[in-house]
């Protein structure tokens, strides 16, 4: 089972991933994001967390994408896996940005 970060390491964890926040024992972050890049991006995370066995659930809305993240398998508590796989979002969603759609 994936080892539960503390409080004081969730914090210093949050305080390297700008716009992500704890909402309880998740951590949490929306992208405003148009939407055909954001399901472009979407796929791309799924693809990423099939490779790593770590699943983030996301919101599409028409205007912004929401990632949620929690390790299931630690009781819903957060790990250290929550933070790699934000890091990973954050990239993935800026590359989507990035490109052109029209």
């Amino acid at each position: 089972m994936p080892e539960p970060l503390t409080h004081e390491q969730i914090a210093e964890r949050l305080a390297g991933l700008p716009g992500w926040e704890q909402d309880g024992d998740a951590i949490t972050r929306t992208f405003e994001i148009r939407y055909h890049a954001a399901v472009a991006a979407i796929v791309t995370i799924a693809d990423r967390s099939r490779r790593i066995q770590h699943h983030a659930d996301l919101d599409l809305r028409i205007d912004h994408l929401r990632a949620s993240v929690t390790t299931h398998d630690a009781g819903n508590r957060l790990t250290a896996a929550d933070f790699d796989l934000a890091q990973r979002i954050d990239a993935i969603v800026a590359a989507h940005q990035a490109l052109p759609l029209d």
